[in-house]
């Protein structure tokens, strides 16, 4: 267990991007303070890093799948230019009664169910002891429940700040 693979799960808008409502576009995109520094830091500490995030704007015709993934590439592009990367971007697209009825499916990704973490956990082999997501919603929480790792709960300020009072409780995570 001496190995054991840290990972951090984090929601996307509101936690490493500011919600400000369907964010799709590079433009449009407005980092949370200390977000970039965080992501480069941890990258360096060598966790595994990964954004959980439901994209009903998929659902509901706002934009496309393909806008998601151009973001989230252009995203990972600038956590570079701070040392950091995300291991692995996953979004939930589905949302029962999508006026997109491609999408309206109730799925088992969509948070709060468990589904977009659970499959990262097994793909990448990391102890559940080992991992936590950050979220903005309690939605975010019950999904890390959900699939057995801790939940904190993100609401605004500096996240790297965030990140250092968080560490004084996760004494376990630098055994």
């Amino acid at each position: 267990m001496e190995n054991a693979k840290r990972a951090v799960f984090f929601d996307r808008d509101g936690v490493l991007n500011e919600d400000t409502g369907y964010v799709h576009r590079w433009e449009e995109l407005q980092w949370v303070p200390g977000a970039r520094e965080l992501v480069g830091r941890l990258t360096r500490e060598g966790w595994l890093l990964f954004v959980v995030t439901n994209q009903s704007g998929v659902a509901r015709g706002y934009y496309a799948e393909q806008d998601v993934r151009q973001l989230h590439e252009a995203m990972n592009q600038e956590f570079v230019r701070y040392g950091g990367r995300i291991t692995e971007f996953s979004y939930c697209p589905h949302l029962p009664g999508a006026p997109v009825k491609a999408y309206d499916v109730n799925c088992s990704c969509r948070k709060p169910k468990p589904g977009m973490i659970l499959q990262l956990l097994e793909k990448y082999s990391i102890n559940k002891k080992k991992a936590l997501l950050i979220g903005d919603s309690p939605r975010d929480v019950k999904a890390a429940e959900r699939a057995g790792i801790r939940g904190y709960l993100f609401t605004s300020g500096n996240l790297e700040s965030f990140w250092d009072t968080l560490c004084k409780r996760l004494d376990d995570f630098y055994e």
